[in-house]
């Protein structure tokens, strides 16, 4: 049933001023839009997916139209709280990126930056995720695995340009590439060998 207390014709749903009513946006006096609830509510839902950086949930909550002030209050209340920990944050961020994606610490560094997380906070959490180097190699393995019938040129050239786009260093992704390489045609030799 709609607001109005009627059913709408078929194909005829609520548009323009029945349709704000009913979706209970609220507005000022002023007639600017209002968010639904409060900052707080609105952050306890962004958190409860998952964990977000302080200038991640002041972003949101911006957009959706709360006051600074509330927002500010807010902000405050969750990190006495202990809902917002930038630090928390890297580390979750920094694990899920370097065990699920096996990245490098550049992508890592710059999503964390795109996510608002200060400079200092970000490389201590790269810091505690091991050598780059480990990953590249890991990476590198588990695709050049796939690219077996390949000719060298064509694994070097796929395999370089996969670990570069995952943030991995040019010298970091050459050795990784070589090590696989070098790995791939041992398993060929030894496969073709009777």
């Amino acid at each position: 049933m709609s607001p109005l207390g009627r059913r709408p014709a078929k194909g005829k749903g609520l548009a323009g001023p029945r349709w704000a009513q009913s979706t209970g946006a609220m507005t000022d006096i002023d007639g600017k839009k209002r968010p639904r609830g409060t900052a707080r509510d609105r952050a306890l839902g962004l958190l409860a997916v998952r964990w977000r950086s302080q200038s991640e949930i002041e972003r949101r909550l911006r957009m959706a139209g709360f006051e600074p002030e509330e927002i500010g209050e807010t902000l405050i209340d969750l990190k006495r709280a202990g809902l917002i920990e930038d630090g928390r944050f890297a580390r979750e961020m920094v694990r899920d990126q370097t065990t699920r994606r096996l990245a490098g610490d550049r992508a890592i560094r710059s999503a964390l930056m795109q996510k608002g997380v200060s400079r200092d906070i970000a490389d201590l959490a790269i810091e505690e995720a091991g050598a780059e180097e480990t990953r590249a190699s890991a990476l590198a393995s588990k695709a050049a695995a796939r690219m077996a019938g390949l000719p060298p040129d064509a694994v070097h050239r796929r395999l370089f340009s996969l670990l570069v786009r995952r943030g991995y260093g040019p010298e970091v992704a050459r050795r990784a590439v070589r090590e696989a390489i070098a790995d791939l045609e041992g398993i060929a030799r030894a496969v073709d060998e009777p």
